[in-house]
């Protein structure tokens, strides 16, 4: 018996380029952030009325401490360990009406490429689609360069009869995160010169792979790596996970001409934690959805994004283009500024701040102490703020010893509770 894929019936790869076409005729909008946007985008008039729970999970207000749950002041930054980020309530409203109504997801994933594409002023020819994070991303990405639109190689993967079998990659940029793409079951190839790059290009050659938070790892970089694959005629895939902020990351890559790039949407856009963002030449983008949930008998019938992260993310992504985010950083350098006035009063403590060139390019903060005057150590010193309460959780040797910290996560109040508590600490082991 024959089998076939429903979808081509009703979306196939002509109606999908024909859908976004659309979309480049007609980008409207602007990147220009609103000076006037407030630091916190709280809105009270799309607060989600809770007032309708009124018995069983979630009646007292708080869901995890029903659940017998921990929760944290999180000043480590947007780890998926500890849930992202806190969304904005103008996306858990939208979130609510989209739950409100039956759609055609592979429409409703390209209407809001669509729009996304609008909003980014991406290249001609680019456009998007929501995904399960950066990781489903990079996986269906990647199967999407493999099958194309081939049903029976859509079929079969992670076998790779008949298809290309190798990924170039720089062994300095080999990291937990290409699990995604060896679910495919393609071979990573390193190299590490120009000289190996050219070795290893050949008929098995499917990809180029760029992990965007290695770049001053590696000796090719990030625009470099984008030309020589389109020298060679080979697809460019770019991990830009955590590159938001600064803003421009969201075009810049597009911009160079990678032809796939990979974003978490529950990071610093402040989007469903279970979404991201695959940005790319809307061939390679279709053949990515294909490759995707909601189809079935695919490599990505497991990454489902339902119609509300779908619809979430369009509106984070919109809420964060429209920020000031001088503002932000400013906001957040004058939280850990004034954590660092308390903490340095304590003899023997100190910080420095830092800013990570790539990836959670945000105002961070290194706390150090002598040891012969406060008389603990960082992991001892991360493990009580940790068991406290409340939980605090700060990052333990990220950029060297002691602790460090981040606070573009933290809610109001959250800095001074922190400061207290570290002061409290030091002082208690104080020599």
């Amino acid at each position: 018996m024959a089998l076939t894929f429903k979808f081509k019936d009703t979306w196939n790869r002509r109606s999908f380029l024909g859908t976004f076409g659309a979309a480049f005729a007609a980008l409207v909008g602007s990147r220009k952030l609103s000076a006037a946007a407030p630091v916190s985008s709280a809105n009270p008039a799309v607060q989600p009325d809770c007032n309708r729970i009124a018995s069983g999970l979630g009646s007292t207000g708080n869901v995890y401490e029903e659940l017998g749950v921990t929760t944290v002041i999180n000043g480590e930054g947007t780890m998926t360990t500890l849930g992202g980020s806190l969304g904005r309530p103008e996306v858990e409203a939208i979130m609510t009406l989209a739950m409100r109504n039956f759609v055609s997801i592979p429409d409703l994933e390209a209407a809001a490429g669509k729009r996304i594409a609008q909003m980014l002023k991406l290249p001609d020819g680019y456009t998007a689609i929501v995904t399960s994070g950066a990781a489903g991303a990079i996986q269906s990405g990647l199967a999407g360069v493999l099958t194309r639109d081939t049903e029976k190689f859509i079929r079969q993967l992670p076998d790779l009869t008949g298809m290309k079998t190798e990924v170039l990659i720089q062994k300095s940029h080999r990291n937990p995160f290409d699990h995604q793409l060896r679910g495919t079951g393609v071979k990573l190839v390193e190299i590490e010169s120009r000289e190996d790059l050219q070795k290893a290009l050949g008929p098995q050659t499917a990809m180029m792979h760029f992990t965007n938070f290695a770049n001053s790892a590696g000796q090719i970089k990030v625009e470099e790596w984008q030309k020589l694959a389109a020298a060679a005629n080979i697809p460019s895939f770019i991990d830009a996970a955590a590159d938001t902020p600064p803003v421009s990351h969201l075009w810049d890559y597009a911009n160079m001409g990678y032809d796939l790039i990979a974003f978490s949407g529950g990071k610093a856009m402040r989007g469903p934690q279970c979404a991201g963002l695959l940005l790319g030449k809307a061939d390679l983008v279709h053949f990515a959805l294909l490759n995707n949930s909601p189809y079935e008998d695919v490599l990505g019938r497991g990454q489902k994004v339902g119609k509300e992260e779908i619809v979430g993310m369009v509106k984070a992504l919109e809420l964060y283009l429209a920020e000031d985010h001088d503002a932000l950083n400013a906001e957040w350098q004058r939280r850990l500024d004034n954590i660092s006035a308390k903490v340095t009063a304590i003899k023997g403590v100190s910080t420095k701040m830092t800013m990570p060139e790539i990836a959670n390019h945000v105002p961070s903060m290194q706390i150090t102490w002598d040891q012969t005057l406060v008389a603990i150590t960082p992991r001892d010193a991360a493990q009580t703020l940790r068991s406290g309460k409340p939980s605090i959780v700060l990052a333990q040797g990220e950029d060297g010893p002691g602790l460090s910290m981040t606070s573009f996560m933290l809610q109001p109040a959250e800095g001074d509770i922190i400061a207290d508590r570290l002061v409290a600490l030091f002082r208690a082991h104080a020599a």
